[in-house]
């Protein structure tokens, strides 16, 4: 198998991920009416999009808040598909640049706590502060004169947020937007079912894959209905991909890799799969890292090699679990 460390070329060394979402929040800030979201100026000069924690926020933000995570690096739309019989809608996630959109970018990496708050982090601010081991391994990061980030919050983050994230990426208060909604809101329930792609991909690199060979994917996942709580919804949206997400990736290369890895990507892979991701969670005690990494991948993943021309499908929906999960009757 051949190693998940890309070379330098594998992608461009200056993907300006921060520039690139600074001028989608540019944008998004004078469609603020129509998406039903709120900016919000601090004092000390941070900038605030609220896309659903005090705002109303809906689909259409949550669809521009999930494109603003992968840095216009990708596109995210509704579409519906069947599911225990009934058509139902899905959030789908198509990108020509897997790499930098989903694993730079939109990789919910970073836990942010200060005081009361706490947040977890994505979009291309962490490219700017290159924290986590992922940027020495791919060997990137950015020093941009704007910084966007990305926060799955139940507040809105404060000025001693804002001074934190200076300090770790250089950029100044006035210079950074956070845009941010809670796990059970409509924009946030979007957003996070928007990472089937990104859940892939990390389980590849998780696997030593190389992730050069992926040159496209594309992913859909159902969007389960808005829970009336953070810690429900978190059980849903993870369920939506664990259970229901199907990614397609284009690679290029061996077919012999993908038979060998193929099988270790889907979240049946896990000892862990097979319950309803709340019960999971609540048996870890809360704790993501209690929890077996392998877990945290489509349903259904499948491999188009577009050298060969072969096609390799690995792992199964798992619709009863997503019927239990969504509170769904019987059709």
């Amino acid at each position: 198998m051949t190693s998940n460390r890309p070379a330098n070329e594998s992608f461009p060394r200056d993907c300006r991920l921060n520039d690139r979402a600074w001028e989608l929040a540019t944008a998004l800030r004078e469609q603020a009416e129509d998406l039903r979201i709120a900016p919000v100026s601090l004092p000390g000069g941070g900038q605030i999009l609220d896309f659903g924690v005090q705002a109303r926020g809906g689909l259409k933000a949550g669809l521009r808040l999930a494109e603003l995570c992968l840095s216009g690096l990708g596109e995210v739309r509704l579409e519906s598909r069947q599911l225990g019989g009934r058509t139902w809608p899905a959030i789908a996630t198509t990108t020509d640049a897997p790499l930098p959109a989903c694993l730079l970018s939109q990789y919910a990496g970073w836990q942010i706590a200060r005081g009361s708050f706490f947040g977890m982090g994505s979009g291309p601010m962490r490219a700017a502060a290159a924290t986590e081991e992922l940027f020495g391994q791919l060997n990137y990061q950015e020093s941009p004169a704007n910084c966007v980030g990305v926060l799955e919050a139940a507040a809105l983050p404060d000025e001693s947020v804002f001074e934190f994230l200076t300090e770790k990426t250089g950029v100044p208060a006035a210079s950074t937007v956070l845009a941010v909604a809670r796990t059970a809101s409509l924009a946030g329930t979007v957003q996070v079912v928007a990472r089937s792609v990104e859940t892939a991909l990390h389980q590849l690199h998780e696997l030593e894959f190389d992730l050069s060979r992926i040159v496209s994917g594309y992913g859909t996942a159902p969007l389960p209905p808005v829970a009336h709580n953070d810690l429900t919804a978190i059980g849903r949206t993870n369920d939506a991909i664990l259970y229901g997400g199907t990614v397609v990736l284009w690679v290029t290369g061996d077919d012999t890799s993908l038979k060998e890895t193929g099988s270790r990507v889907p979240s049946s892979a896990s000892p862990a799969s097979g319950k309803p991701f709340l019960e999971i969670f609540e048996a870890a005690g809360r704790d993501f890292y209690a929890i077996d990494p392998a877990l945290f991948s489509p349903a259904e993943v499948i491999f188009q090699n577009i050298e060969t021309g072969h096609t390799f499908r690995f792992g199964e929906l798992r619709e009863d679990l997503l019927a239990v999960s969504f509170g769904l009757s019987p059709a």
